[in-house]
C-alpha cells in the first residue's frame, strides 16, 4: 500500500494557485496521496499562512494577482525559515527558470502541468528534505555527546566524564571497574588525553591475553641470554610507556608474584628486567581495569591486599549501558554512522520500531554488544533504513535474561506489534467482507472516496502478487 499513506507524519504542502480549477484538481491529487493541503490564491494569503504555520514543501505559481510567486520565498529566506519550493508558470522560459533557481527555488515545472510529474517531484523533495534534516540531527546529536570520545548524555556519563577530569589531574593510579563491554578502555584513553601526559604513549594491554610465563618479560624486559631463546635484549611494556600510561585491564589475571613488582613499581618508579643485575627508573601512570569484584579476590587469595587499596584510592565506575537511558539511542546513532562509513553506503537510519527494540533490550553485553548489533544490522540491511528483522534475533525475541535482582516487566515485545500499514491493510478487508464486496459500501464505512479505496485495494493486491 501507499507507505505516504501510513506514515505516522501527514506532510503538509501550501498550494499557491489563482486559478480555482487548477488549485482544486492539484488539491485533489495530492490529498489523494496522503498529503495536507492548504491552499492560496495569492502572493499576501500565502505569505499569511506561512507565517501562521509553516508548511512541509509549497508549490506556487509563478505569475499571481498581486505578486509573483517568488515573493513568498524571498520573505521565508528573509526570516530564515527554509522549506522545499517548487515554481509552476504557464509561460516557462529558460530565463526565468534561471532566475527561479538562483532565488532558492527548488524546481521549474511548465504548464500544461503533470500531476504525476509534480507529485514525483514533490515525494523527492519531501524525501530529500526529511534526509537533509535527519543527518543534521544525527551529527549534532553524535557531536555534541561525544566528548572525551565517549558518546552518551546520561547523568550517570556526565558524572563519569567529571570525574575524568579530576582523576586526569593526578599522577596517582587509577582503578577502572565496569561490566565487560562497558567502555573501560576508553574511559582509561581519556584520562590519558585529559592529562599533561598526552603527548606521550598509551599503551593498553590485557593481562588475559599473556601467558603468564611471559608475563614479567613482557612487562619489565629482558637481557639477552636471560632465558631460552632471548638472543638479545629487549624493553617491556613499562619502558616503552614511559613518560605516559599504562592501562594494564583485566588485572585481576595477573598473577600475585607479578602483582608484587607491580606494587613496588608503583612505591618506587623502579623496574628490573629478567635477567638484569639492576633497576631502571621509569615515569608511567599506571590505570587498571577489571570486570570483577577485586575485594572478593583480596578476601578469597588472589589479589594482594596492598595492591588492591594502593589502586582503589582513585577509582571510578562506568556504569552498564542499561543504567544510561537514551544514551542507547545516541550510540545506536554513532555505531550506526561509523559501520555505514566503514560498508561504504550512504546515509542509513534506524526505523521507529526498531529504536524502540534497542532501547528495550537490556543488553548484558552492554555497549560492545549494541556495536556489534548495529554492525550485523548494517551488514544484512539492503535499503537504507534499518527493520527489527535486521537485528539479531536474541534483540528481536527478547531472550536475555533481565539484569540480576531486576524483573522485566513489559509484557510484549514492540517489534512484535503490527505496523500502521498492517492495521488498516487489515482493516480495509474486513470492511470489504463484511459488505459483501460492495466497493461504494465499503468506501462510505471507511470515510474514503472510491478512487482511493482502488488505490489501496491495488496497492494491496500488487504486495500480494510480488
Amino acid at each position: 500500500m501507499n507507505s505516504d499513506l501510513s506514515s505516522v507524519h501527514q506532510p503538509t504542502i501550501l498550494l499557491v494557485e489563482d486559478d480555482a480549477s487548477l488549485r482544486s484538481l492539484l488539491a485533489e491529487e495530492l490529498e489523494l496521496d496522503g498529503y495536507r493541503v492548504e491552499v492560496a490564491a495569492t502572493a499576501e494569503e500565502a505569505q499569511t499562512k506561512a507565517r501562521a504555520s509553516m508548511p512541509d514543501l509549497i508549490v506556487s505559481d509563478l505569475r499571481l494577482p498581486d505578486d509573483d510567486g517568488l515573493s513568498v520565498l524571498r520573505e521565508l529566506q528573509a526570516a530564515g525559515r527554509s522549506v522545499p519550493f517548487i515554481i509552476i508558470t504557464a509561460f516557462g522560459t529558460v530565463d526565468q527558470a534561471v532566475d527561479a533557481l538562483k532565488a532558492g527555488a527548488d524546481d521549474f515545472l511548465t504548464k500544461p502541468l503533470s500531476t504525476d510529474h509534480l507529485r514525483l517531484k514533490i515525494r523527492r523533495l519531501l524525501s530529500q528534505a526529511a534526509i537533509t534534516s535527519e543527518l543534521a540531527r544525527y551529527k549534532s546529536r553524535s557531536d555534541d555527546d561525544a566528548s572525551m570520545g565517549l558518546v552518551g548524555n546520561s547523568a550517570a556519563m556526565r558524572r563519569l566524564r567529571t570525574e575524568i577530569r579530576q582523576v586526569a589531574r593526578s599522577g596517582a593510579a587509577v582503578l577502572i571497574n565496569g561490566e565487560s563491554g562497558t567502555g573501560k578502555e576508553l574511559v582509561a584513553r581519556a584520562i590519558h588525553d585529559e592529562s599533561d601526559r598526552k603527548a606521550k604513549p598509551f599503551l593498553p594491554v590485557n593481562c588475559a591475553g599473556i601467558p603468564q610465563e611471559l608475563m614479567e618479560s613482557e612487562f619489565f624486559g629482558h637481557e639477552a641470554g636471560a632465558f631460552t631463546g632471548a638472543k638479545q635484549a629487549r624493553k617491556g611494556l613499562f619502558a616503552e610507556a614511559d613518560g605516559g600510561t599504562l592501562l594494564l585491564d583485566e588485572i585481576g589475571e595477573m598473577p600475585l608474584a607479578l602483582q608484587a613488582k607491580l606494587l613496588r613499581v608503583l612505591q618506587e618508579g623502579t623496574i628490573k628486567p629478567v635477567g638484569a643485575d639492576h633497576e631502571e627508573s621509569v615515569d608511567v601512570r599506571i590505570i587498571a581495569a577489571t570486570h570483577v569484584n577485586l575485594l572478593k579476590a583480596v578476601e578469597e587469595g588472589s589479589f594482594r591486599e596492598d595492591l588492591y587499596y594502593r589502586l582503589e584510592t582513585l577509582a571510578l565506575l562506568v556504569p552498564p549501558l542499561r543504567n544510561r537511558g537514551d544514551d542507547v539511542d545516541l550510540l545506536s546513532m554513532h555505531f550506526l554512522r561509523e559501520a555505514a562509513r566503514r560498508h561504504n553506503r550512504g546515509f542509513m537510519r534506524l526505523s521507529e520500531v526498531t529504536s524502540q527494540t534497542l532501547v528495550d533490550y537490556p543488553f548484558p553485553g552492554n555497549v560492545r554488544e549494541l556495536g556489534s548489533a548495529i554492525e550485523r544490522a548494517v551488514t544484512f540491511c539492503d535499503g537504507d533504513i534499518i527493520q527489527p528483522e535486521h537485528l539479531p534475533a536474541r534483540i528481536r525475541e527478547r531472550q536475555a535474561e533481565p539484569p540480576s535482582g531486576e524483573t522485566d516487566t513489559r509484557s510484549a515485545n514492540l517489534a512484535d506489534w503490527p505496523t500502521l500499514e498492517t492495521v488498516q491493510q487489515n482493516y480495509v478487508s474486513k470492511v470489504i467482507k463484511a459488505v459483501d464486496g460492495n466497493k461504494r459500501r465499503a468506501a462510505q464505512i471507511l470515510g474514503v472516496n472510491r478512487r482511493t479505496l482502488y488505490r489501496w485495494l491495488d496497492a494491496e493486491s500488487g504486495e500480494s502478487n510480488a
